[in-house]
């Protein structure tokens, strides 16, 4: 019992001190696991003598990583990125398959060992990858959701891998032996899903009824590895019925509670599973053959780059973003070491060519972050010099089709729902815009409507300059890509210095570097909502329209301080619960097809009808103050008034009734 409790604490203690000296310089924790097993495995300096117990809680950390990775695959989130995920990931799997195969069966001259070599060089990281891009704040961009939905596929297919691993061993060479082992698999994966989805619910309704969370955690434990154990006795792996449970707790309303309490089980147990990985490295056979496993971790990260590449570009995606998702996912993922293991029990790998492929794997993985690190760089230089096919057919376009008078107009950078309800606005207002976005599909549809879209990254200057942003007064961008809105607030500047320049952004953090980068305004969604929230409260306590927009103006001009960093000395509006409550304003826009188009003020008899007050009209940028009852209204302006909250409703139907029934006459 002491070795065992000495064996844990060199591990857990050896991997603490690796883990933090690397996360000074930004690497993730998965590769100091890595490195901590390799200094104290057999090859090296063997501080852990009893390898097998660690093994066995390595496998729990692999039982308790497809569990929660189960969860994430959810019917209805895999329904929405279908295409990403089925279309993508299937070309990246059955291509670098294919690639591998024809590669290692050169080699090895056997057609089994070459496939199961393009199944584990298929297979990247799900944990070095997703713990990057989560860092950066990546996830929900174009590229981060293109790697999520592959790695997604990738995991789904490493359970098919580990049920076809008898039948590349030859242990099932009998073609109906075969089918028999799928039907099997199918009926026991059916039986298991079905069983449980009648059971689980019921089970942890009482559970939860309890109100107990130390009972929902042994529950939930209990549920995972109940199923690996039936899947493992009817013939299949531990690992598959884990993924099951996983997937079978995913749509209903126990998932996040259930990922929230396992995250911490799993996240320490798989570190000692690639701190088992480590260990089984032999140091003296990675040195006597560097040169070969140089040579193999190279061709990795190009075969895989270049696949990764080709599958998330056939999305849709822009060539940037398709290169960042290639040399992202360009490493051998912790599922291939599952397979090795199984492949070397069941006679796939010989022993040699297993530390082959472990000091492969190991160094692809090492790499890995210093490759994921300048990807963005490495994309831009790339685009730089062989721009797409489809980025320079549309430069012909914006060539063609531009406006040459062009001045003062807008460009507008992603078209998703932020970009597509600022152009619905413009267009109302009468401003000149011009939109350009990397969705080849959504250009696509948008240019049937109407809309000056093309297709283009905005962080090349070649595409900038066909929107004529050097007579631009204003550039928007929407896109959620960081990265991608630092390259093209720094091009955009380089090119005309006196561009005003709003940007969107997710997080309140980025502000600072954005407006340093040259943005004048930045929009962080966090905090709009913030303010949204704030807005509502006082209009709630009575608070004037004006004062409200003020605060909200004041604490946009101050860089969000207010929320960012607490005031010493909060300044009180109004020490009542109500602030002026009698007293309100509101506005109404005259569409086109208004009546009260160019009528006056005098004509239109609004205070006697309704009750309210003009007090102030919007036209264009002119705001006239107390205009005089001659004043004639024009389609679009903005008419400004106060009066009782119901007088103003009042009004703002009598205004929408005379433009229904102008549109009716």
């Amino acid at each position: 019992m002491n070795d065992l409790l000495l064996n844990i604490v060199i591990v857990f203690g050896i991997s603490a001190v690796t883990v933090f000296l690397l996360n000074k310089i930004k690497v993730p924790s998965v590769i100091g696991f890595l490195i901590a097993g390799v200094l104290m495995g057999p090859y090296t300096i063997s501080l852990v003598e009893d390898k097998e117990v660690i093994e066995v809680l390595a496998e729990v950390g692999v039982i308790l990583l497809l569990f929660t990775i189960g969860i994430e695959f959810s019917l209805s989130k895999l329904l929405r990125m279908k295409k990403i995920v089925f279309g993508a990931g299937s070309i990246q799997i059955v291509a670098t398959i294919i690639v591998t195969l024809l590669i290692a069966d050169q080699f090895t001259k056997n057609t089994s060992d070459a496939i199961f070599a393009g199944f584990l060089v298929a297979l990247s990281s799900t944990a070095i990858v997703i713990k990057i891009l989560a860092d950066k704040k990546e996830t929900q961009t174009p590229h981060g959701r293109a790697i999520v939905g592959i790695l997604l596929f990738q995991d789904l297919c490493a359970v098919l891998m580990m049920i076809l691993i008898p039948v590349l061993s030859g242990k099932n060479d009998n073609p109906l032996m075969v089918v028999w082992l799928i039907i099997k698999a199918v009926m026991i994966v059916l039986a298991v899903i079905i069983i449980s989805k009648q059971l689980a619910p019921r089970f942890f309704s009482q559970v939860v009824k309890s109100r107990s969370r130390e009972l929902f955690i042994i529950s939930i434990i209990l549920f995972c590895f109940g199923t690996a154990l039936i899947t493992n006795y009817a013939g299949l792996s531990l690992a598959l019925g884990a993924f099951l449970a996983g997937m079978i707790i995913s749509d209903s309303e126990y998932a996040h509670q259930a990922t929230s309490d396992i995250l911490p089980f799993k996240e320490s147990f798989m570190g000692l599973f690639f701190v088992s990985v480590g260990m089984l490295l032999d140091v003296s056979y990675l040195w006597d053959h560097l040169f070969t496993v140089f040579i193999i971790v190279c061709a990795i990260i190009i075969i895989k780059t270049l696949i990764g590449y080709l599958s998330a570009y056939s999305t849709g995606l822009s060539m940037r973003a398709a290169i960042v998702t290639g040399l992202n996912i360009a490493q051998i993922g912790e599922f291939s070491f599952v397979l090795a293991i199984a492949g070397k029990e069941a006679g796939l790998i010989t022993k040699s060519s297993y530390q082959l492929f472990l000091s492969a794997s190991i160094l692809s993985m090492l790499i890995s972050p210093f490759v994921i690190r300048y990807a963005h760089s490495i994309s831009l230089r790339i685009v730089s010099i062989f721009p797409s096919k489809l980025m320079l057919r549309h430069r012909e376009l914006i060539q063609k089709e531009k406006k040459p008078s062009r001045s003062g107009h807008v460009i507008i950078v992603g078209f998703g729902f932020n970009g597509q309800n600022l152009a619905r606005i413009l267009r109302q207002t009468g401003i000149d815009y011009v939109i350009t976005e990397t969705n080849a599909e959504t250009v696509k549809a948008k240019k049937k409507t109407g809309e000056p879209i093309y297709y283009g990254d905005a962080a090349s200057q070649e595409i900038l300059k066909n929107l004529d942003i050097k007579t631009a007064r204003l550039l928007v961008c929407t896109v959620p890509d960081p990265f991608a809105q630092r390259s093209v607030i720094s091009v955009a500047k380089q090119i005309n210095p006196n561009l005003y320049i709003i940007v969107r952004s997710r997080y309140i953090s980025s502000i600072d570097e954005l407006k340093k980068l040259g943005a004048d305004d930045v929009i962080p969604e966090e905090f709009e909502t913030a303010i949204e929230v704030f807005s509502r409260a006082l209009n709630l306590y009575k608070f004037p329209p004006g004062v409200i927009n003020d605060l909200a103006e004041k604490t946009r001009k101050d860089n969000y301080f207010v929320l960012r960093k607490p005031e010493k000395d909060p300044v009180i509006l109004a020490t009542n619960k109500n602030c002026l409550p009698e007293i309100e304003f509101d506005g109404y826009m005259l569409p086109d097809d208004s009546l009260l188009a160019g009528q006056t003020i005098e004509q239109l008899n609004i205070r006697k009808v309704t009750g309210i007050t003009i007090i102030a009209v919007r036209r264009n940028e002119k705001v006239i103050i107390n205009p005089t009852p001659e004043f004639k209204l024009m389609p679009g302006d903005i008419v400004l008034f106060t009066g009782k909250r119901e007088s103003m409703e009042d009004a703002k139907i009598y205004f929408r009734e005379m433009t229904e029934d102008n549109s009716k006459n």
